[in-house]
């Protein structure tokens, strides 16, 4: 039985990216579940006021305060998933090899999350822009090039 062939340096470090993009969207995903705090506390505040109402006499938050806090919780959390949920298929089509321009959009969208994202994000776009990973993508060169 014949070792298979040693990996180029372009495909061991699209698979150390692959790898790396996994993490991130682990944490991500991890991370965008604090905003269910606040979705908790807006629907504490619409459903029950007057555990907010601390002292006897004292007035509950009012109903738009509960409503705003349901809606941006909830708003950042699907936003902080679905971040979560391009990272980790960024991930899986760099080990295939496969929607280079999917991938190089979240590598974009990633340099805007400081540290992880940022690093994770640059070292991607470097490695994507070589011809030599082009051609692991099997992208045509019109493919690459703006069309006039």
């Amino acid at each position: 039985m014949n070792p298979p062939p040693p990996a180029t340096q372009d495909e061991q470090h699209l698979r150390l990216l692959s790898i790396f993009y996994y993490i991130v969207g682990g944490l991500t995903a991890l991370i965008a579940c604090f905003p269910l705090i606040h979705l908790g506390l807006g629907l504490a505040m619409l459903f029950s006021p007057e555990f907010f109402s601390g002292k006897s006499g004292e007035q509950p938050p009012p109903a738009i305060i509960g409503g705003l806090f349901t809606c941006i919780g909830g708003c950042m959390f699907l936003a902080g998933q679905a971040l979560a949920v391009s990272t980790l298929l960024s991930g899986r089509f760099l080990a295939r090899r496969t929607r280079y321009w999917f991938v190089f959009v979240v590598a974009c969208i990633q340099c805007a999350l400081f540290p992880f994202g940022t690093v994770l994000g640059v070292f991607t776009i470097i490695t994507l822009s070589r011809e030599s990973v082009k051609a692991l993508f099997h992208l045509t060169p019109s493919a690459t090039t703006a069309v006039t």
